[in-house]
């Protein structure tokens, strides 16, 4: 195997790819209810307004009605719901795939598209093939590793492609710009504001905005104790950017705990260790909830060994080698023979 499929399918803990595609899944039902809602009033709108993607006529898809829109609604609900529990990962999976792709075309094909989504929409595409994964596994897969690598990868080409369309359609001027400011008039918050004032700051955060983008690929070959403080600046860009634009990246963000140890992040776990510590019967001398552990009683201070009764009829009666009875807290059993 070479050096590039090695890395390509480096494995990891099948409890972070569970953890991740329940966070995926999660976000589905969420994007339908929470981020994009306004997609299902694109069943109303006229018809001769529709301007599908270029995969939307090549394949064809149909024009959007509030049928069609509706049902892909209802049912990439409750799919993504189900898919959630880890069950039929594969035929879940794709099913949910599918319905979110297009789900997405029908979003983007009024005329505005969003470049948040593609690190998303390439995670729904290859967890079906990741295959099962519990939380908690530590069990190692390669099939898991391939599919938190490519979603990887299609992150970090969001930002690189995102600066390389910057220069090619802004060209430099982009950096020089009013760009921010612009944003900031038509979405910006209090904290905007008070960056705006600030002589230069702008054009030095467009710059820094190229800057970042161009050299985001750098996060596949920092030592990997670097890797996650990387990732942590990625999360803190876009923490200002939401404080100050109020635009989120919530799919993208998504997407990008694909590079996180989710296989350590166990909520469910959490809660249920106090309830076992309450329920679990006394091992190894622990206690049992309400009750206080058998202290066994030691012979006080200088008494002599504690002597067995004397049999009945010692000098008729064979003696027999009993087997050595067990010894708690090396104090011996009731009638147990005294050890000189």
């Amino acid at each position: 195997m070479s050096g590039a499929s090695r890395w390509l399918t480096e494995p990891v803990p099948r409890g972070r790819v569970a953890a991740f595609r329940t966070l995926v899944y999660l976000f589905v039902a969420a994007d339908l209810v929470v981020f994009t809602p306004w997609v299902r009033t694109h069943g109303s709108v006229p018809g001769e307004l529709y301007q599908p993607l270029l995969i939307g006529r090549l394949l064809p898809l149909p024009t959007p009605t509030p049928l069609l829109v509706n049902g892909i609604f209802w049912a990439l609900l409750v799919l993504s719901l189900a898919a959630v529990t880890g069950r039929a990962p594969r035929a879940l999976g794709w099913a949910v795939f599918l319905l979110y792709f297009e789900w997405m075309i029908i979003a983007m094909s009024y005329g505005k598209v969003d470049h948040d989504r593609f690190g998303f929409l390439v995670a729904l595409a290859v967890l079906p093939t990741a295959g099962r994964a519990r939380h908690g596994d530590r069990t190692l897969t390669e099939a898991g590793g391939w599919a938190l690598r490519v979603t990887q990868i299609a992150v970090v080409c969001t930002y690189f492609l995102a600066a390389w369309a910057k220069l090619r359609f802004g060209g430099p001027g982009w950096m020089v710009g009013s760009v921010l400011a612009r944003a900031i008039i038509r979405r910006g918050t209090e904290l905007a504001d008070l960056i705006a004032q600030v002589p230069h700051l702008l054009i030095a955060a467009q710059f820094g905005i190229i800057a970042f983008e161009l050299l985001s690929p750098l996060v596949f070959v920092v030592p990997a104790r670097w890797r996650l403080a990387v990732v942590g600046f990625f999360y803190s860009f876009h923490v200002v950017t939401i404080a100050t634009i109020t635009i989120s990246f919530a799919p993208h963000l998504v997407a990008m705990t694909s590079f996180l140890p989710l296989e350590r992040v166990r909520p469910v776990e959490w809660c249920r260790r106090p309830l076992r510590q309450h329920a679990t019967p006394a091992v190894d001398g622990e206690p049992v909830a309400g009750r206080e552990p058998a202290v066994p009683q030691a012979p006080a201070a200088g008494a002599g060994p504690v002597a067995a009764p004397p049999a009945a009829d010692s000098a008729a009666t064979p003696a027999v080698e009993a087997a050595p009875a067990p010894v708690v807290g090396d104090v011996p059993p009731a009638g147990a023979a005294a050890v000189p």
